[in-house]
């Protein structure tokens, strides 16, 4: 009885949202001549908000893996490792070369070509000068914000930056991705925003290869290439980083 209240409501509440879901209900039962679905209003899912002009999509997310993908396919190693991006990046990049990819809380992701593990970014487990190809992306501003269940610590950050310094070979590339804005900020306990030198502080011992970004907002795709100063008027940004590690 609960549960059928629970969806009642439910159903009552988006129907409100949209006087127009019990109009197209009805239109469609009667252009439907020859059913081949049982349609009932008990089995409705009321999705209001889809009528729009273009298709919506998380910018950072969409663009910095296309970024990522694109740089991988550039450098073209032998395998791949990955620590804690998007699952949809190994996911998809797995089609193509090996990949091993670690995170905090593992993920049971099973694909041909992918392994998943556990791993500490503030200490990882592999030999210094060890990864040829690595990237950790969308990552390094929640470490230490307890978001995901690792320890408070402010200087997260800090140290899992020099991680991953440490265990890129020499030569390596590392693929780095945070927010970016005109000024450092910590929106506890989501993530932290950085500024370009910033980030470039993380890094004292890598060179960057490449610098890009993507607006928080408009219809552009990504900046490459791109000059800091375009940060100046962007709160949350993607700011998107290829490192290499001095030979």
């Amino acid at each position: 009885m609960y549960q059928l209240a629970k969806k009642v409501y439910k159903l009552g509440k988006n129907i409100i949202l949209s006087p127009f879901i019990i109009s197209d209900y009805r239109n469609f039962k009667s252009l439907d001549k020859n059913p081949r679905f049982i349609l009932q209003a008990k089995d409705f899912y009321p999705q209001v908000f889809d009528k729009t002009n273009t298709t919506g999509f998380d910018r950072h997310y969409v663009y910095h893996t296309a970024w990522a993908a694109r740089k991988v396919h550039q450098i073209n190693p032998e395998k791949h490792v990955d620590i804690a991006s998007s699952l949809y990046f190994p996911g998809i990049l797995s089609a193509f070369i090996p990949v091993e990819f670690y995170d905090y809380r593992p993920a049971p992701l099973v694909l041909s070509n992918l392994e998943t593990k556990h791993a500490d970014l503030t200490k990882l487990h592999f030999d210094s000068d060890s990864i040829p190809s690595l990237s950790c992306m969308h990552t390094i501003e929640h470490v230490g914000l307890g978001r995901y269940g690792d320890p408070l610590d402010p200087d997260g950050d800090i140290k899992a930056c020099r991680e991953l310094s440490r265990v890129l070979s020499p030569g390596g590339s590392l693929l780095f991705v945070v927010p970016i804005g005109n000024t450092a900020t910590i929106q506890f306990n989501a993530h932290r925003i950085y500024t370009y030198e910033l980030v470039g502080s993380l890094f004292p011992d890598l060179e960057l290869e490449e610098y890009s970004f993507i607006q928080e907002q408009g219809t552009d795709g990504i900046h490459e290439n791109a000059n800091p100063d375009e940060l100046k008027n962007e709160v949350y940004a993607c700011g998107c980083f290829w490192f290499k590690k001095r030979n």
